[in-house]
């Protein structure tokens, strides 16, 4: 069989459970959930033989043409998409069977599993994508699933407005990127990855191409939508309104890691220049959220905001990798795209596969509390769930750990990997990172000592219980992998061409590093801990430091600055425009004109008397205009 089948397949499996949900099941929730989650589960199979059995994807075929530009229907399976597709089926199967329990009780499940099944179809298109041209399309069809599913609750104005921000915010970055595919036509005439790969492969010259910078940076702009880097990140935090099983999908492990996948698939066409901007642009993301996540009190944002700054780890990862590896090779342009390849993309990708991992187990993890506790989000009204929620609390503490970098869990190994070399590029950005990871540890054991210990804060944690096998079986899995998934072991010599990337410092690079990522990830943990005593009943930093706490709480005043943008800049600008389009185009030009137009009509009308002495008057009087007109008296 052809290999392009399954990836056919991959894509067909999804479409059509969204097209029977949505023309057969609509009032049947049952149904509908137990045919997205088949679906999910032949993704995942289909996925795994596509990783162990197929070596290479590389199929096109003709699609649109008209003039210059031709654009082919096709797919690009590497190890690089593999890596990708391997996240998006595995933790999507996971989140899938976490919904059968999560939203057993919901009227509109149908509707969810039919967003879900819809979104998995615009995932899997995009990663399997081997034009920049169907990559956006699908793309856009990613944007347009979350808009979904982060609005599902319609009876909630809240969740509308934070569907429609994220869309909106997301089309920002999107409109970046799209200049950016049109620049990179009119450049090189195609807008195939492969074949501009191979360009770029074999002419290093292409890198000096005027404008080449510019285009690499249009490009990232659908990264800092996406993945939610500065300035663009304000939409992830809001999104946490959907669903849970939605924000460990989309927010944590597959939408917002599109972003550093386009980094990675592109990243051949980089420079210099456009790297660094990237590279830093990812620190100052990570320390910002890691800021901001202190002085949170919902469950779901702090997460969110860690998932932002993981993010800015990612992004940092690919920019210094990648400077690290040209260097490494001698610089020089014929080195660029090989070494972003066997640098950035690495790290990047390594960092994203753990964080997949971790941190779908702990926006699961949150589902489960806050399913359990009657949807309540605030930590401070929990409390003391360790007792009442064991499976929770030991695989969301595996997480957590995880996450913070504790030695020997997957986060510690990929998190090691971007401090790497973020310390052969930059000391600078190494010590920032450093800081970063003591931000993590201290707002995870926050969260994590305020929620678990402590006595109930209110009646809802009081009576709160584990939940069945079908909420608990994903976080066990997913808490395995969150231990192992940092062990290259484990992938059984997949995604080679990107694992095989991964930095190797020097013994006393290695030593600093680990000195560092330790004291870092120690001093976090005991400063929290003396700090909010493991159960805190109330926010000790709004008591303690409170300028500093209504900063953070009003996430540097980012939504405020937008708001007095659009209400008193965009929308003033908007009004002046529409006046002047009232005035001018749709008041003097068509008004006016049709006004003129009218009054002659009017005239001609009045002619039309009905009387055949007054035609013959006017015949007389023609002839007498066209007889001066001929003999040149005019």
């Amino acid at each position: 069989m052809n290999p392009e089948v399954y990836a056919f397949g991959l894509l067909a499996i999804p479409l059509l459970s969204a097209a029977i949900i949505a023309c057969c099941l609509r009032r049947n929730g049952a149904a509908a959930s137990g045919l997205s989650v088949g679906a999910a589960a032949l993704i995942l199979a289909t996925a795994l033989h596509i990783i162990f059995r197929v070596d290479y994807i590389d199929f096109n075929t003709p699609w649109f043409e008209m003039g210059p530009l031709s654009l082919g229907f096709g797919f690009l399976v590497n190890d690089l998409a593999k890596m990708m597709l391997f996240v998006v089926a595995f933790v999507g199967f996971l989140v899938h069977v976490f919904s059968l329990g999560y939203m057993k009780d919901d009227v509109n499940k149908a509707r969810f599993f039919g967003g879900l099944s819809i979104f998995m179809f615009s995932m899997l298109g995009l990663v399997l994508s081997r034009s920049l041209v169907t990559l956006f399309i699908f793309w856009e069809l990613v944007g347009f699933s979350s808009y979904m599913l982060i609005g599902f609750y319609l009876n909630k104005p809240s969740a509308a407005a934070a569907a429609k921000k994220a869309f909106i915010v997301n089309r920002v970055g999107d409109f970046g990127f799209l200049i950016g595919i049109i620049m990179i036509f009119w450049t090189f005439g195609t807008v195939d990855l492969v074949e501009l790969k191979t360009h770029f492969d074999h002419h290093p010259e292409a890198f000096a191409v005027p404008g080449l910078t510019a285009m690499a940076l249009f490009l990232f702009c659908g990264t800092l939508g996406k993945s939610g880097q500065l300035p663009l990140h304000v939409w992830l935090p809001d999104a946490m309104e959907g669903p849970t099983p939605v924000s460990a999908l989309i927010h944590a492990a597959t939408m917002v890691a599109a972003g550093i996948f386009l980094l990675c698939r592109t990243g051949f066409m980089m420079t210099v220049d456009a790297l660094q901007v990237i590279a830093w642009v990812g620190v100052v993301t990570a320390l910002f959220a890691g800021f901001t996540a202190i002085a949170q009190r919902d469950i779901k944002k702090i997460l969110a905001y860690s998932t932002v700054s993981q993010l800015g780890y990612m992004v940092a990862g690919f920019g210094f990798g990648s400077i690290v590896a040209l260097n490494s090779q001698g610089g020089g342009h014929e080195h660029m795209g090989q070494a972003v390849v066997t640098g950035g993309v690495a790290a990047a990708m390594f960092h994203l596969t753990t964080h997949a991992f971790f941190k779908a187990l702990l926006f699961l993890g949150s589902g489960s509390i806050i399913h359990a506790c009657h949807h309540e989000q605030d930590i401070f009204k929990m409390g003391g769930l360790s007792k009442k929620m064991p499976i929770t609390f030991v695989t969301f503490t595996i997480a957590t750990l995880a996450l913070t970098g504790f030695p020997l869990l997957a986060g510690f190994f990929s998190k090691d990997a971007i401090l790497a070399v973020a310390l052969q590029a930059s000391p600078l950005a190494f010590y920032l990172l450093v800081l970063g990871a003591f931000l993590t540890a201290f707002y995870m054991i926050r969260l994590w000592g305020i929620t678990f210990f402590g006595e109930p804060k209110s009646d809802n944690a009081d009576h709160a219980k584990e939940n069945g096998l079908v909420m608990t079986v994903p976080l066990i899995l997913l808490a395995v992998l969150a231990v192992l998934g940092g062990y290259k072991g484990i992938y059984m010599g997949m995604f080679s061409e990107v694992l095989d990337g991964l930095p190797h410092p020097t013994s006393g690079e290695h030593t600093t590093i680990l000195i560092f990522s330790l004291l870092a990830v120690i001093a976090g943990y005991v400063l929290s801990i003396f700090f909010y005593k493991l159960g805190a009943k109330d926010d000790k930093l709004e008591n303690t430091v409170p300028a500093l706490h209504s900063v953070l709480s009003k996430k540097f005043y980012f939504d405020e600055a937008y708001n007095f943008y659009v209400a008193k800049i965009q929308q003033r600008v908007a009004s002046g425009l529409h006046f002047a389009e009232q005035l001018a185009l749709s008041g003097l030009i068509i008004r006016g004109l049709a006004g003129v137009t009218g009054l002659i009509g009017i005239g001609l009308r009045a002619l039309h008397v009905g009387s055949i002495h007054a035609y013959v008057y006017w015949f007389v009087g023609g002839l007498a205009l066209f007889y001066a007109f001929a003999s040149g008296l005019f």
